[in-house]
């Protein structure tokens, strides 16, 4: 029933290549950034994972977090909402030679691919994208005099996830903001990972305040002081740090 991890490194030791993995994050806010960077280490180490799959709101900052998975090659295809944000360039670059696939999701209807992914829904009906590049080959259907795009389920292998106070059993509490995609994807996720700001013991966090149960967890890792995505940006912050 004790969930906790060692380490970060044991947090994402089995993630292996071709694995479709989601990250939460709304830009910066609820990003994990340690659980991303150990899992760069782990490539760095190893050359593995590659070719992921990863679904995320954006496509990364700077040269930190998700961005500094992709620039180290580990992604072979992003699904996101919003792929230029504040300092895209990384994926930019790679996108336009051709060297990462990109699937554009709106963002609501991304939020309900991966709730239905984790409801056990294989498909559901919006009106988002209708008559655009969005909807082309995916089925439509009309419902009350308007039509409907079909729009299919997405789950993952694994999610990563921060989140503010964990129990030992995998119950979570998140801080305002970053609690955006978490939930969702806790519960998408074959295997969801979470850093937490505090571990504590059993009993400690009130019932009515858990955001996800634990039997949505299967591994928490603390981290008591999480890096700011924004934070590390603003420093120039650049991971792996060059080799002198």
């Amino acid at each position: 029933m004790d969930k906790t991890l060692p380490d970060l490194a044991a947090a994402v030791g089995g993630i292996e290549d071709g694995m479709t993995v989601m990250i939460g994050g709304f830009g910066g806010s609820g990003a994990p950034i340690e659980l991303i960077h150990a899992l760069i280490d782990r490539h760095t180490a190893t050359g593995h994972p590659k070719n992921l799959t990863v679904v995320n709101n954006n496509a990364g900052n700077g040269h930190v977090g998700l961005a500094a998975l992709i620039e180290q090659g580990m992604v072979a295809k992003l699904i996101c909402s919003f792929p230029r944000s504040a300092d895209p360039r990384v994926f930019t670059d790679l996108y336009l030679a051709g060297k990462i696939e990109l699937e554009l999701v709106p963002q609501g209807t991304l939020a309900e691919r991966i709730r239905a992914g984790g409801a056990g829904i294989p498909a559901f009906y919006t009106p988002t994208s209708y008559g655009t590049d969005l909807a082309k080959g995916k089925k439509v259907e009309e419902f009350e005099g308007r039509p409907y795009v079909q729009e299919r389920w997405l789950k993952a292998d694994y999610a990563l996830v921060k989140a503010d106070m964990g129990d030992r059993l995998g119950n979570l509490t998140y801080r305002m903001a970053a609690r955006n995609f978490g939930p969702l994807m806790c519960m998408a996720a074959k295997t969801a990972i979470v850093q937490v700001s505090q571990l504590v013991e059993p009993g400690t966090i009130d019932p009515e305040t858990v955001i996800t149960p634990g039997i949505f967890v299967q591994g928490l890792v603390e981290v008591a002081n999480p890096a700011q995505e924004e934070d590390l940006n603003r420093a120039n912050a650049v991971y792996p740090e060059p080799v002198q």
